[in-house]
């Protein structure tokens, strides 16, 4: 499988995302889909997604602890598009044992303690996301921080034992917001308001002008830990 995947990236040097979904979506049929975090790329990848391929698709997780507008915008990016993005959530009893553990906001207590949570809460309906699929489609990017800079355009998870496939890898922030300006994508209104990346309301905050991009993602963390477990590098 890896010389398979250095293969594939080797065909899609140089090529544009358009190219490589096009490339995939057909082949994989109902076994590939977008974990859309519902993010400025992932709103980006679903309008590309959506515009190769009508019928694809389309997941993300709901931990419970999101914001409202992400709430929002996953009705409006459904109205958009005229489709119904499944939604993951996580189990029950789990998350109960953890909360009744370590506090409903334990996970302000250590690293251990915020991968735990992110475990029960994220890891593993991705995981039952991925039962189904053969290829999952992701919004990374090389610039978006320290974790993500030897990111490829196709890699092997082995973890999960399939393909995953960033279509948008060396795309610059600025290409991302041009795309969204040009194309009317729907996206999270937090945006607009200092919040580049977004995930449940307690580990995220705005950033200030010149941090990182991932900055306001588990602040209280060094840089090199700032990833939930869902891309492991």
């Amino acid at each position: 499988m890896k010389l398979e995947i250095e293969e594939l990236n080797k065909q899609f040097d140089g090529k544009s995302p358009e190219d490589i979904l096009a490339y995939f979506l057909p082949k994989y049929g109902n076994r590939i889909a977008l974990a859309s975090s519902l993010g400025l790329e992932d709103q980006v990848l679903t309008d590309l997604i959506l515009k190769t391929d009508k019928q694809a698709r389309i997941f993300t997780i709901d931990t419970g602890r999101l914001f409202p507008e992400t709430y929002s915008l996953i009705d409006k990016t459904n109205m958009k598009y005229g489709i119904k993005i499944e939604v993951y959530f996580p189990k029950n009893e789990p998350v109960q044992k953890y909360v009744l553990e370590n506090g409903i906001n334990g996970f302000y207590e250590s690293i251990d303690k915020r991968k735990q949570c992110c475990g029960v809460r994220k890891i593993e309906p991705l995981l039952r996301a991925l039962s189904s699929l053969d290829v999952w489609i992701c919004g990374l990017r090389q610039e978006q921080s320290v974790t993500r800079t030897g990111v490829q355009a196709v890699e092997w998870d082995e973890a999960n034992k399939l393909i995953k496939i960033n279509p948008l890898v060396h795309w610059t922030e600025q290409q991302v917001w041009d795309y969204v300006k040009a194309n009317r994508v729907p996206y999270n209104v937090l945006h607009d308001k200092s919040f580049p990346s977004i995930g449940c309301q307690p580990c995220t905050r705005a950033v200030a002008e010149g941090e990182d991009v991932r900055a306001g993602r588990w602040w209280w963390e060094n840089p090199e830990h700032k990833e939930c477990g869902l891309h492991k590098r």
